[in-house]
């Protein structure tokens, strides 16, 4: 057997903490790996274009690579997705905290997600703070506004901005209550969500993920393959 189906077995309360490596399967680039979105050329760098500063500053840039980069409306959940949705659904996993913000966990059929760095699903006119749906956002041209006038800014969590501090609390008390603590798809450089990962105190640190990362020497189990292909072999141990 699997040894991480092994700790899921004996497990009661999991968390998995994810990044961005949860959707590559899905179609979705990251940011950090070779043919992520930090290593391709733009006007400006993805760091600079993603700064609350830049989007005030130039809206219309923004929004042109936010269409052309953040913004995957065909992307469908993959196979990691399903399986943290089934095991919600069997009673063992209590959260899933993620630094994503396509939905694809929600989308899955997950009840229980943090999204650390908010959604793309979520918009609010910076005026009257008027709720638009990811469609609306798409549907209009260029720098997307209100009746009001006001400019619509998606409810994504940019550089030099602050994370929800709800989130945050109830991320870090999922994380503490936990008793198997399963780390994917993430290199974990990104603060402060990398450093929730340091308040577990549970039994079982697990980390999946293609490359290693700075958490391999602590962690408990360490398997470096494709995250969905992981999942799937445990769900099919699990309900086999």
């Amino acid at each position: 057997m699997n040894p991480l189906t092994s700790i899921i077995k004996e497990s009661k309360r999991i968390v998995f903490f994810g990044g961005a490596g949860t959707s590559t399967e899905s179609g979705i680039p990251d940011f950090r790996s070779q043919d992520g979105l930090y290593h391709q050329q733009y006007a400006w760098p993805p760091e600079e274009i993603l700064s609350h500063t830049f989007f005030m500053r130039r809206p219309e840039e923004f929004y042109r690579f936010y269409r052309d980069k953040m913004s995957f409306p065909g992307a469908m959940p993959n196979a990691c997705h399903k399986a943290l949705a089934r095991l919600e659904e069997m009673g063992k996993l209590t959260a899933v905290i993620t630094q994503n913000i396509d939905g694809l966990h929600q989308k899955a059929g997950s009840k229980n997600v943090l999204e650390l760095h908010g959604s793309i699903h979520r918009n609010h006119c910076m005026r009257c703070g008027r709720f638009f749906t990811f469609e609306d956002i798409m549907a209009k041209e260029g720098v997307p506004r209100c009746d009001c006038g006001g400019i619509i800014k998606p409810d994504v969590v940019l550089y030099e901005e602050s994370l929800d501090g709800d989130t945050i609390e109830k991320a870090v008390t999922a994380i503490e209550q936990a008793d198997t603590l399963i780390i994917g798809g993430t290199s974990l450089v990104v603060y402060p969500a990398a450093g929730m990962v340091h308040y577990f105190r549970g039994q079982h640190l697990v980390q999946i993920n293609r490359d290693e990362t700075s958490a391999d020497r602590y962690c408990e189990l360490s398997i470096h393959d494709s995250i969905g292909k992981v999942m799937q072999e445990v769900m099919d141990e699990l309900e086999g």
